[in-house]
C-alpha cells in the first residue's frame, strides 16, 4: 500500500498557494498569527513523516518584524546550503558542526526581500552533490507522494515540504538540475533561471565554469511567476530580457522541439516517455508546432561534465577548510564526496580540457534554438527511484553510473547556461507525479512560464490529495 504524507487540512493555510495567501494576509482575511502557528503545525507533522528540516527557528520566526514584500507573512523555508544570519548552513554534511552564520547571503537576501515567514532551513544531500536526499548518518528525506521513493535532490528538504502542504513555496538552487529533480519527483513547478538572473552565492560567478542558479520550488506556475517578477525587482539584471511579472498564457504559437534521448542518445523509460507524449499532445492541440530532434551534444560531454562534477567535492572540501577551520571536519565526509575526491585526484591532467569544453557550452545550447523557441523534453529518465537505490554509502562507482543513468536531460541547461523549467504533468505508476521539462534560449523565461500556464490550464496538476485546489 503506497505510503502518502500531506498536512492539507481546514486551518488558515487552507489549500491555498502563496499568491492567494499573501492576498489574504493584505486583505486582513487572515492574521499572520494565525497562518504562522498553522504553518509550524504543518511542518512539525510534516518533518516526523518525511525528514525534511534540517533546522527550525519558529520562536524567531514568531518574534519577528513583519515583512513587507509582495509575500509578506507567507511561511516559507530556504535550503541548508544558503547562509541566513543567525542560523547555522551544514550543507546537508555531517562535517560541520552547526554554527550560527553571521550574515545572509546574497540568495537568502533576496529571498526573504519578498517578506517571507522564515521557519528554518530545508534538508540537501551533502554539497547537493547526488540526486537523492539520502545520507550514512541519518535518515533520508521521503517523498511525500509515496514515503518508499526518493523526494530528489539537492533542494529535497524544500521540496518535500512544499508538496506536503508544509509551506507553499522555498528557496531552492540548482547546479545540475537540484530545483527541476525535486521538483519532478514532488510534482511542483522548478524554474531554473538563466545564468545570473538572480543573486549568486558567494564565490560561484568565480568559478571555473558558473552553473548553480537559485530560485523556488512551488506548487502553481503563478507563484513561480510572482516570486520571479519579485525578485527581478529586487535586483534586475541589466544585461538580461527583463522578464516582468507573467500573468497567464497567450496563445502565440511556437516552435517546440520534442526531445526523446538523453545527452547520451538513450532511450527513456517507457513511463517518463509517456509523460512525454501526452504534454505534446496538450502543446500541439493548444496550436503550437512540434517536432522531433535531439541534443547535438558530443558523447564527451558527460565525462567532461563528470570531470566538472567531482572537481566540485574537491573545491568544496578545500573551501570549507579554509574558510570554516573550527567547524569543519573533513573527516566526516561522505563515502560519496570523497569518491568524487578521488575521481579527480587520480587524473587531475583531465580536468583543464574539460574545462576549456565545457566553456564551449553556452554558443551550443544557443544554437539548439536556431529553429526552435523552446524544447520539451523528460526533466528525468526513469521515475524516482526507492529509497536505497541511490544511498551514498554503496560503492562510489556503482552510484555514479546510476545517477548517470537518471540524470540525462538537466545539467545541459547548467552548462549552457539557459532556462528550464519542470512542470507536472498526469500520475505514473505508484502514485508517483509525472514531470516534463521546457527549455527556452538564455533570458527567455517568459515564454517557459507561458507554455507552463497552458499546461497547467489544459491538463491540471496531479494533487497529492483529492480535491486540493492550490490556486483558489
Amino acid at each position: 500500500m503506497t505510503d502518502t504524507v500531506h498536512t492539507f487540512t481546514d486551518d488558515a493555510l487552507g489549500t491555498l498557494d502563496a499568491v492567494a495567501l499573501a492576498a489574504e494576509l493584505r486583505a486582513g482575511r487572515r492574521g499572520p498569527g494565525e497562518v504562522l502557528e498553522a504553518a509550524i503545525d504543518r511542518v512539525r507533522q510534516a518533518d516526523s513523516r518525511l525528514d525534511a528540516v534540517q533546522a527550525e527557528c519558529f520562536d524567531r520566526a514568531r518574534h519577528a518584524t513583519p515583512g513587507t514584500g509582495v509575500f509578506a507573512g507567507v511561511p516559507a523555508v530556504i535550503k541548508d546550503n544558503t547562509d541566513v544570519a543567525g542560523l547555522p548552513t551544514c550543507h546537508g554534511s555531517a562535517a560541520f558542526v552547526p554554527r550560527p552564520a553571521r550574515r545572509s547571503s546574497g540568495p537568502a537576501t533576496q529571498f526573504l526581500a519578498q517578506g517571507f515567514a522564515l521557519l528554518g532551513k530545508s534538508t540537501l544531500p551533502e554539497f547537493g552533490l547526488t540526486a537523492s536526499t539520502e545520507y550514512v548518518d541519518r535518515p533520508a528525506t521521503r517523498n511525500p507522494w509515496n514515503t518508499e521513493h526518493s523526494a530528489g535532490a539537492s533542494s529535497g528538504g524544500s521540496a518535500a515540504l512544499v508538496a506536503s502542504g508544509a509551506v507553499p513555496i522555498a528557496h531552492a538552487n540548482d547546479g545540475g538540475g537540484s530545483i527541476r529533480i525535486p521538483a519532478a519527483v514532488n510534482g511542483l513547478v522548478g524554474l531554473k533561471p538563466t545564468r545570473c538572473r538572480l543573486l549568486d552565492q558567494p564565490g560561484v560567478r568565480q568559478l571555473p565554469v558558473h552553473l548553480v542558479a537559485e530560485g523556488v520550488l512551488t506548487r502553481t506556475v503563478r507563484d513561480t511567476a510572482h516570486y520571479l517578477a519579485a525578485a527581478e525587482r529586487f535586483r534586475p539584471h541589466p544585461a538580461l530580457p527583463p522578464i516582468g511579472l507573467v500573468e497567464g498564457p497567450t496563445d502565440r504559437p511556437m516552435r517546440i522541439g520534442i526531445v526523446r534521448h538523453d545527452i547520451l542518445g538513450r532511450a527513456v523509460h517507457p513511463e517518463t516517455e509517456a509523460v512525454l507524449d501526452s504534454a505534446a499532445r496538450t502543446l500541439a492541440a493548444a496550436g503550437h508546432d512540434l517536432s522531433e530532434t535531439r541534443l547535438a551534444v558530443d558523447p564527451g560531454f558527460a565525462e567532461d561534465f563528470k570531470t566538472y562534477w567531482a572537481l566540485f567535492a574537491v573545491i568544496m572540501s578545500a573551501s570549507f577548510t579554509a574558510t570554516h577551520p573550527a567547524s569543519f571536519r573533513p573527516w566526516k565526509l561522505d563515502p560519496f564526496t570523497r569518491g568524487l575526491a578521488r575521481k579527480v585526484l587520480r587524473d587531475p591532467r583531465a580536468v583543464p580540457p574539460a574545462v576549456r569544453r565545457l566553456r564551449t557550452g553556452t554558443a551550443l545550447y544557443d544554437a539548439h534554438f536556431t529553429d526552435f523557441d523552446a524544447l520539451l523534453s523528460p526533466v528525468l529518465s526513469h521515475p524516482a527511484p526507492r529509497l536505497g537505490e541511490h544511498s551514498p554509502d554503496q560503492p562510489f562507482e556503482q552510484l555514479f553510473d546510476k545517477l548517470i543513468d537518471y540524470v540525462g536531460f538537466t545539467p545541459f541547461n547548467n552548462v549552457g547556461g539557459g532556462p528550464a523549467i519542470a512542470v507536472p504533468h498526469t500520475l505514473m505508476s505508484a502514485n508517483l507525479p509525472g514531470s516534463v521539462q521546457l527549455s527556452a534560449p538564455r533570458g527567455q523565461e517568459r515564454d517557459l512560464l507561458d507554455l507552463a500556464y497552458q499546461l497547467e490550464q489544459a491538463s491540471p496538476f496531479p494533487k497529492i490529495t483529492t480535491g486540493v485546489d492550490t490556486a483558489a
